[in-house]
């Protein structure tokens, strides 16, 4: 093909947490939403009917077929903006309905390497301070340095990562945000009432994604199995698909399931939780049931999540620090962070909340997880310019 059919564009492909994105300055792309979305759909690989994005760079599931936005902040007291794009893979779609909290842990690095931040130090932890502009909300990286640069590598492991790197813990400040509710109904449970399952329990909460929590016995599941026997269950995968999308109409967020189904498949999240139990995680190792106190099994963009996606696990924690909802029943009293056992093993999260005057009766003043990230490739993408 010729140079002058396709545009080079300036690229970084990152991970983040259990996430892979791929990374611009917002500066590097148009500034027409629609001319916008077509050049990143191009460059990621979709719509691909095959289901594998050969054609591009994602990675065929929803961990790995994700874009983000960085430029200098026009927020008071941040130093980026992060705008955040869930790549349908089979669809031209992409959801700038929600956030990535996994993704979250590298914007701070990508900034740092893109020289966004002038005061940073030559060594020590860096603290950039972002605005999560899909939802509104403050989060704050802190990033090791050495040497003038972000430091990579280290012996923080995640479950559901191979390999060590450099711990970054994020701070997420009050990330019901904005103008949402942290309980869009205002209640701790709500009934759905879904086309094929009847009632189903729920709580519906606001904070880091839209969230609706159900029981995984809703669902016919104990919580302890793996997406490997549970993805290839139509099926299964159809009702859980029509109990987020009436989560959506319940939350206020689409008008009904159908405009859930179709415009909004990253958010809400669905999350199945059960009471822990021992299980074996998705590399063999044993997960014992005294060293957790919730089951997890979340939904992401259709299937079942790898792992647990950095929001989900925000509302999750978010949720247990909540009288009366359906994770603080099932995770019982305890003290400190949450800990959860997923697919892949296990992740803590540690919510902060307070009393408040509003219809909820709290508000969460802070979420903080412990994250790694670093640069896999940086360089260009090239894209077909009629795509654009």
């Amino acid at each position: 093909m010729p140079a002058e059919e396709v545009l080079a564009l300036p690229a970084t492909w990152m991970r983040g947490g259990t996430s892979k994105g791929l990374f611009f300055r917002t500066g590097d792309l148009p500034a027409e939403s629609a001319a916008r979305d077509a050049l990143l759909l191009r460059a990621i690989g979709s719509p691909d009917p095959y289901g594998r994005q050969i054609d591009g760079v994602g990675g065929a599931t929803s961990s790995t077929s994700k874009v983000v936005l960085v430029q200098r902040s026009r927020q008071p007291g941040c130093d980026v903006d992060y705008l955040f794009g869930a790549v349908a893979i089979e669809q031209p779609l992409i959801d700038w309905s929600g956030s990535c909290g996994n993704l979250a842990a590298a914007v701070g690095p990508f900034a740092l390497q893109q020289g966004m931040l002038e005061d940073a130090p030559a060594d020590g932890i860096a603290q950039v301070r972002i605005w999560q502009a899909n939802l509104g909300e403050r989060i704050i990286a802190h990033v090791p340095m050495r040497g003038g640069q972000v430091l990579e590598t280290g012996k923080s492991r995640l479950d559901g990562v191979a390999f060590g790197g450099a711990e970054i813990r994020l701070d997420f400040l009050d990330p019901a945000g904005g103008a949402r509710p942290l309980l869009p109904t205002g209640r701790v449970r709500d009934l759905l009432r879904v086309p094929g399952l009847g009632p189903v329990e729920a709580t519906l909460i606001n904070a880091g994604n839209p969230t609706a929590i159900v029981a995984a016995s809703a669902l016919g599941l104990a919580g302890v199995e793996l997406p490997q026997a549970l993805n290839p269950d139509v099926g299964l995968l159809a009702r859980c698909e029509a109990v987020r999308a009436q989560a959506a109409v319940a939350m206020g967020l689409a008008r009904d399931a159908p405009q859930a189904t179709r415009e909004r498949p990253a958010t809400p999240k669905l999350a199945l939780v059960a009471a822990p139990v021992g299980y074996a995680a998705s590399d063999g190792r044993a997960v014992v049931a005294e060293e957790i106190d919730l089951l997890v099994r979340m939904l992401s963009m259709g299937p079942f999540h790898h792992a647990l996606p950095g929001t989900g696990a925000i509302a999750l924690a978010a949720a247990a620090a909540l009288p009366g909802t359906l994770v603080a029943d099932c995770a019982g009293a305890r003290g400190g962070a949450l800990r959860m056992g997923h697919p892949s093993g296990r992740i803590a999260v540690e919510a902060e909340a307070v009393r408040d005057e509003t219809p909820a009766g709290w508000r969460i003043a802070r979420v903080s997880v412990s994250r790694s990230a670093r640069r896999l490739m940086t360089g260009q993408v090239w894209v077909p310019r009629q795509s654009t």
